[in-house]
């Protein structure tokens, strides 16, 4: 029986409670749950202390929410974006990759990322 759980690729490290609720609250989304993802990205930035975000952390999620096509966000139109590392630097203005990495991270850890491994790396 495994007893840890591990995300990758910052370090192997744990994963916390918050992450995994992150996780259950994404799987519990109600169906038909719309939002703007602007409107949301505000509402985000107006609360960044609460969360634990950085500003260099949400010029990375500002570049993720870049990636995804449609203006409103919904589980039934897909919540996954898969930039490479070198297009999210270009759109967070030429972010190093090292930087990126960690701001990254604080995403995943304030819990508004949630991070699946690519197949290819």
């Amino acid at each position: 029986m495994q007893t840890h759980m591990t995300t990758t690729p910052f370090g192997r490290r744990p994963m916390s409670l918050g992450q995994i609720a992150s996780q259950v609250k994404a799987k519990a989304m109600p169906e038909g749950a719309m939002v703007n993802k602007w409107k949301a990205f505000q509402h985000i930035r107006e609360a960044k202390d609460l969360l634990g975000a950085t500003d260099r952390s949400l010029a990375i999620l500002n570049a993720l929410l870049s990636f995804h096509r449609d203006a409103e966000l919904s589980a039934e139109a897909g919540l996954v974006v898969w930039p490479s590392n070198e297009q999210l630097s270009a759109r967070a203005n030429g972010m190093p990759a090292s930087t990126l990495r960690r701001h990254l991270s604080v995403l995943v850890e304030c819990g508004l990322v949630i991070r699946r491994d690519s197949p290819n790396g």
